[in-house]
């Protein structure tokens, strides 16, 4: 007998079930799932599991695909057509193919850093990024930035955070562990030489990024945006800032001449 799995509503042989490869479980870690004995082709402890697979959803924002109540049904079909008297049921369920979206003039928050010490490596496990993202979209900002045990900040979910000083000396953390070295970062240091700013690499704290005259983040999907509010508290005179859209504008004509 051929294995079945149950992928987006349909039942598949094994062999063609497949999620996008947009699917934020695999290119986030953004999901969850649970494991179910089968003993004599019936669940074992399944309320209990389907109890905590529900708690694992909520903590991560997640919407139910369906009702418990329907889920037992896909599950009790997943074990019959596939003859399963002794064994397991692997459940998991994931945001999807969620769009990312890209804003122009944003706000953000700040969090508790709570992710690993070698924030450097660019690996797919990203949860705690991912739970930081849904935080900002829930407060109605775009990014969030990470703040560590000594109350610097480290960098965003999915963006470097930089600050203007009322001084006008740019200002980002150095690329160590705590960050990952930003290829939109690297360019943005480059044009900030090429231009003549002053600028230093040093972590710097949330109350002298709300109290900057200006800020702003990078990344590769977004380039560069002014951040105009930080927690609520207005940067500057609320708008993008002068530097910050000289900025924007030489990156763009950067990347223009990059290609």
């Amino acid at each position: 007998m051929s294995r079945v799995a149950y992928v987006d509503g349909q039942y598949l042989p094994h062999r063609s079930a497949a999620v996008h490869i947009e699917d934020r479980g695999y290119q986030f870690a953004d999901g969850v799932y649970e494991v179910i004995a089968v003993v004599g082709g019936r669940l074992l402890d399944d309320e209990r599991h389907l109890a905590r697979l529900a708690r694992s959803l909520a903590e991560l924002r997640i919407t139910a695909p369906m009702s418990n109540a329907a889920l037992r049904v896909v599950i009790a079909e997943v074990v019959r057509r596939n003859g399963v008297r002794d064994g397991i049921v692997y459940v998991q369920i994931t945001r999807g193919a969620d769009p990312r979206a890209v804003d122009g003039g944003v706000a953000v928050i700040m969090i508790p850093d709570i992710r690993w010490q070698r924030c450097d490596i660019k690996s797919v496990a990203l949860l705690p990024n991912v739970l930081g993202k849904q935080q900002a979209k829930e407060a109605g900002a775009f990014e969030a930035w990470q703040v560590d045990r000594e109350g610097k900040v480290s960098e965003g979910t999915s963006t470097n955070a930089w600050i203007v000083t009322p001084n006008a000396t740019v200002v980002t953390r150095q690329a160590d562990s705590a960050i990952l070295d930003g290829v939109t970062r690297l360019a943005v240091l480059d044009i900030i030489r090429r231009e003549g700013y002053n600028f230093v690499e040093r972590p710097f704290s949330v109350v002298e990024a709300k109290s900057a005259r200006e800020a702003f983040l990078t990344s590769t999907v977004v380039g560069l945006l002014p951040v105009v509010k930080i927690d609520g508290v207005a940067i500057g005179n609320g708008q993008p800032g002068l530097l910050s859209r000289k900025l924007r504008e030489c990156y763009l004509t950067h990347e223009a001449a990059a290609k």
